[in-house]
């Protein structure tokens, strides 16, 4: 079977996971990325990762790249695809655009004149009324289009709706976390059922679900409905059943996964959503407070997201996060326990050392996963003992080494692929710029540079507590704080009142005509 490349995207922070789930499905020349990983193999491996992959958001198949710096540039290098190989007039196609470029800064934009240059591939060869179809929603070709800087990949989306929508939740509580993202922490933890695990704030139940089909070797994308591959012309309906059946990697799971929460309502949503996937005789729920925790398992693993006081608010969320430091010390110990939160202070109040710390991002937030290993004595007689901190376990402190290649290298490896690689350019890309137009864009570059550091320097606190910060000039508006309007003096020239002050010299409320300043 011919292998091709592919990219399997995911959340910042699991690239190394995701690389190494790559590797044991036998992927070939597996290399992570920014948010990605970039590898190669066979349909077969096509469908296995979509099946088994449980860090990963969407498998997409690269199909073009070229090198483009405007939007006709953009949609002459479109048309240059043989887009009979993935469509046909009788078909629908919608397009995914994500851009990170000065030149592309409107996503919706470069979706349009890449849908306009399709369209108008099938117009020129085959008449003016016949054309594929556009749909928004469950068209039968998903295109991706991903620009970073000048370069443009035209990929096809296998997957459809992203993986992290495994099909297992029936409800869910309010702010859950993302199962992507819970998987991932699992793996980063080197939990894989060897022993028991704890989820003492449990919400919806994600953390146990995904952690029970670690532990019994269960691939997510079994409870999903469809995937984008199977409306595709090359679709092996045999060959993906036989995956789909395949049932050598699954495990015997025999510690047990306990769920707890203070919600009634939270625990009711996570038993529906533990029944759904099946795994209800694996785990342990239980309605109980943090506080009346008073013994746990020996030697097992403690997983979990407390309340950030974003989207789910505790009246005292310093105190929540000091009781949860106390129970780690007294009741959990021997374990590894794994947070993941949003605010240094709250956890300072947990009040231990954490043995490792790694950015991960929740949604919009800029979170951190930490690992406290909870020991018996000081922390002299641990080392003494043999005990280490940091790298207990396994993909704990991987980071990530992202290659990164010139423009002219990834255009040439992309032609050696035979997925083009050319270079559209438009026509006064290479003219001399007046002294004038050299003027306006180098004021352009430079009022973007001050715009980026601006917004860097606008910490959290800041957001927060002036909400005139969020804009660009917030120098000039900082400097408008607290400043009352100007008024003239009572010998001056007579000026309209402001709203709610009075001219010198005014007497009683004679003045009923509404001011302005000056």
């Amino acid at each position: 079977m011919q292998t091709f490349e592919m990219v399997a995207k995911t959340f910042q922070g699991l690239e190394d996971v995701l690389a190494e789930e790559l590797r044991n499905l036998g992927a070939l020349n597996v290399e992570p990325g920014l948010r990605m990983v970039s590898f190669e193999g066979d349909l077969e491996m096509l469908y296995k990762a979509n099946l088994c992959c449980r860090t990963a958001l969407r498998i997409l198949k690269p199909i073009y790249k070229f090198i483009a710096d405007a939007p006709d540039a953009l949609y002459e290098g479109v048309k240059e695809f043989e887009w009979s190989k993935v469509l046909s007039p009788d078909k629908t196609f919608s397009i995914d655009t994500v851009a990170n470029s000065e030149e592309f800064t409107h996503s919706r934009f470069v979706t349009y004149r890449v849908k306009d240059a399709i369209v108008d591939w099938f117009r020129d060869r085959l008449g003016p009324d016949v054309r594929p179809g556009v749909r928004l929603q469950d068209a039968d070709v998903m295109i991706n289009v991903h620009i970073s800087g000048e370069r443009v990949t035209l990929s096809l989306d296998s997957s459809g709706e992203s993986l992290h929508k495994r099909g297992y939740r029936v409800a869910q509580t309010e702010a859950p976390i993302n199962e992507v993202l819970a998987a991932g922490i699992i793996l980063k933890s080197g939990w894989r059922g060897d022993c028991p695990l704890v989820d003492p704030m449990c919400g919806s139940g994600t953390f146990l679900i995904e952690a029970a089909m670690i532990a019994t070797g269960t691939h997510p994308g079994i409870y999903r409905r469809r995937f984008a591959f199977e409306s595709w012309p090359d679709f092996d309906a045999e060959l993906f059943d036989s995956i789909y059946n395949d049932d050598s990697q699954e495990r015997t799971f025999t510690h047990r996964i306990i769920g707890a929460d203070i919600s009634p309502k939270a625990i009711a949503i996570a038993r529906e959503n533990i029944k759904s996937a099946g795994m209800m005789k694996y785990i342990d729920l239980e309605v109980k407070p943090l506080a009346r925790w008073e013994e746990a398992p020996a030697d097992g693993v403690l997983i979990t997201n407390p309340p950030y006081g974003e989207r789910i608010s505790v009246d005292d969320m310093e105190g929540l996060y000091a009781l949860l430091g106390s129970k780690l010390k007294h009741v959990f110990g021997g374990y590894h326990a794994w947070i993941i939160g949003y605010r240094e202070e709250y956890f300072h109040k947990i009040g231990l050392a954490p043995s490792v710390k790694m950015p991960l991002l929740n949604g919009s937030l800029e979170c951190e996963l930490r690992e406290y290993i909870i020991f018996d004595g000081n922390m002299r007689d641990f080392r003494s003992e043999g005990g280490k901190l940091k790298g207990e376990r396994a993909g704990a402190d991987c980071k990530p080494k992202f290659r990164y290649k010139s423009d002219e290298k990834w255009a040439a490896d992309a032609r050696r692929s035979g997925m083009g690689g050319k270079e559209h350019r438009s026509a006064d890309k290479g003219r001399k710029l007046s002294a004038l137009e050299e003027r306006y864009h180098a004021g352009n570059r430079q009022d973007r540079k001050k715009d980026r550091k601006e917004r860097r320097e606008i910490s959290r606190e800041e957001f927060s507590e002036n909400p005139l910060a969020r804009r660009r000039n917030e120098a000039a508006l900082k400097s408008l704080i607290g400043r009352k309007p100007s008024l003239p003096k009572s010998e001056g020239p007579m000026m309209r009142p402001r709203r709610g002050w009075k001219r010198p010299g005014a007497q009683g409320n004679q003045s009923t005509e509404n001011d302005n300043n000056e």
